[in-house]
């Protein structure tokens, strides 16, 4: 009994044994990084990457079905139906990415969303100790090489300043210098007036090392003028 199972989930033709198997296990591979994912807060977490990599893992199976029951093992092309996983799963990659003033974020998810995919059309085909592994590696690229990534200080990120201003302001080299003294690169700036409350909004786009404490760069910032309220937006890809 244990030999005939073992037989059917070895079997390079699909049948109800390893596709259940195959099912579970991608499924399974999806939750693990989908819970990654949901631990650093983003939208797509277990539910999202279980569906991904189940449904690849699907595709797979009658990419290989097909041809097996209606056209012979030797001829049909298995090929075709898994081919349009990779350019479908891209429309769910860009939902995960969000576009704001000038920045992207998301596209680690976005990468982890289209790279399940694979791991589950790897398990339908049959690679479980590639898709196991390749599973443990992308553990690795998102946890080790974060942490590593904060341990040493590494990347720059790119943030939103928002400045609003009881005064009209036409220079901004006092900034300017504010930023250089803090080692912050000032990307560009856009300017809002609004010369019936005598108001300027100063909206910063700067780029500074990942984890730096910018609280004393707020601070200098408030001191060049009359300033009513500051607000700072991380724009990073998490």
């Amino acid at each position: 009994m244990i030999d005939d199972i073992l037989q059917q989930l070895n079997s390079l033709e699909v049948n109800e044994v390893n596709s259940v198997a195959r099912m579970l296990l991608s499924m399974a591979l999806g939750v693990v990084i989908g819970a990654e994912r949901k631990r650093k807060g983003q939208i797509a977490g277990i539910r999202t990457f279980a569906l991904i990599t189940m449904g690849a893992c699907l595709a797979m199976l009658l990419s290989i079905y097909v041809p097996q029951m209606y056209m012979g093992l030797k001829n049909g092309d298995p090929a075709r139906i898994a081919a349009q996983v990779i350019t479908g799963i891209g429309f769910l990659g860009g939902g995960a990415m969000i576009r704001a003033k000038g920045s992207v974020k998301g596209l680690t998810t976005a990468a982890g969303i289209w790279i399940s995919a694979i791991i589950g059309m790897g398990v339908g085909v049959g690679m479980y100790l590639i898709s196991i592994g390749t599973t443990l590696l992308i553990l690795v690229v998102l946890v080790m090489f974060d942490w590593y990534e904060h341990w040493q200080s590494i990347g720059n990120e790119s943030k939103a300043i928002n400045i609003t201003l009881d005064a009209i302001v036409t220079d901004i080299e006092p900034y300017r210098r504010v930023f250089r003294d803090n080692r912050v690169h000032l990307s560009t700036y856009y300017v809002e007036y609004d010369y019936a409350s005598d108001r300027t909004i100063l909206n910063f786009m700067v780029l500074g090392h990942a984890h730096a404490d910018l609280l004393p760069l707020l601070a200098a910032l408030r001191m060049v003028a009359p300033t009513v309220s500051i607000t700072l937006t991380s724009q990073a890809d998490i």
